[in-house]
């Protein structure tokens, strides 16, 4: 199955939280989108692998997702080396996106800035031809996406680009929420986390709001680019 736009993520719920909308967005328009979560985020204080795992199911059907795949990586503690590019490599060019959205390349969570590097690194050597990989038993072709952006998550960067997403929130704050066993909850008896504040869930809407006022919309989610993004005609940016 071939996507025209795979975003990676440490976590299962980053990609929800910083770009769902754009996701979602493009699904609307008829374009097929998908997630590879790396870890199973099994070192989280709040609910387990498993119930994460129906979570993130739950939140794929909502965004109405053509795949998503989950790597197994050690959450905390996997690497951004050879064994851990090879498998990534192998998804890449599985789905062969056109668009990668990756982790913020610097970000609260250590996990965030080493996906954001073995995410773009991967992205790269997925487009050699010798480095050869096999899924299923079948030799994979070569694969390189056309580029690569790194949504914004809790350290609020200045984008490059805003996506105006007004007409995806509502189903983005669905896919969001349902990662119940992570976010506020008055019934819980689980530690209290930096994301499981009422107030996190207020900072979420806040930064969609105030992305989507830079640009003159309700909502918007923030990118940033290593590489500078160029245009066919000034036309493009109206």
């Amino acid at each position: 199955m071939k996507l025209d736009i795979l975003a990676l993520a440490a976590h299962p719920d980053d990609v929800e939280l910083s770009a769902a909308g754009t996701l979602i967005k493009a699904i609307q328009s008829g374009k097929k989108a998908g997630i590879i979560d790396f870890t199973r985020g099994e070192l989280g204080t709040r609910g387990t692998p498993e119930i994460r795992k129906a979570e993130a199911a739950e939140a794929a059907q909502v965004m109405g997702l053509s795949a998503r795949e989950n790597l197994g990586f050690r959450d905390a503690f996997f690497k951004n080396d050879e064994e851990h590019q090879l498998e990534v490599i192998k998804m890449i060019r599985k789905y062969q996106p056109d668009i990668v959205l990756a982790n913020a390349i610097d970000d609260r969570h250590s996990d965030h800035g080493r996906a954001s590097f073995l995410s773009k690194e991967a992205c790269f050597l997925s487009g050699l031809e010798k480095i050869e990989t096999e899924l299923d038993g079948a030799k994979q072709k070569a694969w390189r996406p056309k580029v690569v952006y790194h949504y914004i998550q809790s350290i609020p960067h200045q984008p490059d680009f805003i996506v105006d997403v007004s007409s995806a929130w509502d189903t983005k704050m669905e896919a969001v929420l349902a990662y119940k066993s992570q976010f506020f909850d008055p019934e819980s008896s689980e530690s209290d986390t930096y994301i499981s504040s009422p107030k996190f869930m207020e900072m979420v809407k806040a930064r969609g709001v105030h992305y989507g006022h830079e640009i003159g919309v309700e909502y918007g989610e923030g990118f940033t680019v290593e590489r500078m993004p160029g245009v066919d005609s000034v036309f493009d940016l109206i």
